[in-house]
């Protein structure tokens, strides 16, 4: 019987690996050399950083990270070690657009204007990248792309210089993963200079990873009145962040925006199957059984004498308030890891049954595009 050790906020885990090996669940920074010297196997979040200082000396042979990311796995150790890691690339790609979705029209209803008349630039445009390329498609915001790897490798004219998006853009938006050193570098992309190239009074969106933004340059942006608005997902030194800067964040969560229960599902379904397929258990094509239901999956819409994004706007807000997630975080953010271990059960678009009267064409189609259920 193999032995594993599994992150216990892992969601939808206990009782699927009891029957056919030796499992203890942890919290994720519990999770230490003594803890795995004889494990087969670790089932991480991004809590656990596997190094040589975790791993070296073990028996692991497979670690699973029910995450995106993966810059808490040292992969070159790994690899020159026959340890298989996997990720769980692209799991919450349509819940972090249900997150911009929301950040995106209460930016807009908070400034007065209109998404249509607005440029979005979308800094990294891989599996999440391309939802909110989607999303901002649909609603009829202009887009432009940044995506260097992918420019390299395909047709030319799908993307602009990143110093081009900054100038051109009135909401910026990031979706990358973090990469400290290299041709394709993310760690601090948002600087001193960066900054000064945004046109004024843009805003500033980033889910991906902290690192990404120097937080000393945002802070002094802030001080200057220079700096456009922000919307922080994510944080340099999670969870320790900075208070002062979290008190100027227009919109602020604590590394979130990817946890629906759907995004949750799609990252454990991920580990499971890779690690039952490593050790030839049978798990091919396993899924959670049963998400939980929300509480109101039913919504009428009236639309008379309302724009498709209003329409969008009260859809989106029944299914989630990013308000709500910045309120509760405001209120205690040195619980940053409690707050993420005890998310509220979140659904995506697609688990609400939306009722549309008195409205065209477009807003129903546009309803449709984003997965509600619209009759």
């Amino acid at each position: 019987m193999i032995r594993i050790v599994a992150d216990d906020k892992i969601p939808f885990l206990k009782g699927v690996f009891e029957p056919f090996a030796d499992i203890i669940y942890l919290p994720g920074n519990a999770i230490t050399k003594d803890v795995i010297l004889h494990a087969d196997a670790l089932l991480i979040r991004t809590a656990t950083k596997c190094d040589h200082h975790l791993l070296c000396g073990t028996s692991v042979k497979f670690i699973g990270t029910a995450t995106i990311g993966f810059d808490h796995i040292d992969t070159v150790y790994c690899e020159n070690n026959s340890i298989r890691w996997v990720n769980a690339p692209g799991c919450n790609a349509t819940s972090v657009r249900q997150y911009i979705s929301s950040a995106l029209l209460t930016i807009a209803e908070k400034s007065g204007f209109s998404l249509q008349n607005q440029t979005l630039g979308i800094i990294g445009v891989g599996n999440v990248g391309k939802q909110v390329e989607n999303l901002a498609h649909f609603i009829g915001m202009k887009v432009l792309l940044n995506d260097p790897p992918r420019e390299r490798n395909e047709l030319p004219g799908l993307f602009v210089s990143y110093d081009y998006l900054l100038q051109a853009s009135d909401i910026v938006t990031f979706h990358v993963p973090l990469n400290k050193t290299g041709q394709n570098k993310t760690l601090h992309l948002i600087n001193r200079e960066s900054i000064r190239k945004m046109k004024p009074n843009a805003w500033l969106i980033n889910s991906s990873r902290g690192e990404v933004m120097d937080t000393a340059a945002l802070k002094e942006a802030i001080s200057n009145g220079s700096f456009p608005g922000l919307v922080l997902d994510v944080w340099e030194n999670e969870p320790k962040i900075d208070l002062d800067l979290l008190f100027h964040v227009f919109l602020a969560t604590p590394h979130i925006a990817g946890y629906s229960a759907e995004g949750k599902a799609n990252g454990t379904a991920t580990v499971v199957r890779e690690l039952g397929q490593f050790f030839n258990l049978p798990f091919e094509g396993w899924f959670p059984a049963n998400l939980p239901e929300p509480d109101y999956p039913g919504l009428i819409i009236d639309g008379k004498n309302k724009t498709s994004e209003g329409i969008l706007r009260e859809a989106v807000k029944h299914t989630y308030s990013i308000l709500e997630d910045d309120r509760r975080f405001r209120a205690e953010p040195q619980a940053f890891e409690q707050q993420r271990g005890n998310y509220p059960i979140r659904r995506e678009f697609s688990a609400y049954h939306v009722s549309l009267k008195n409205a065209s064409t477009a807003s129903m189609e546009l309803l449709k595009n984003l997965d509600f259920l619209v009759e």
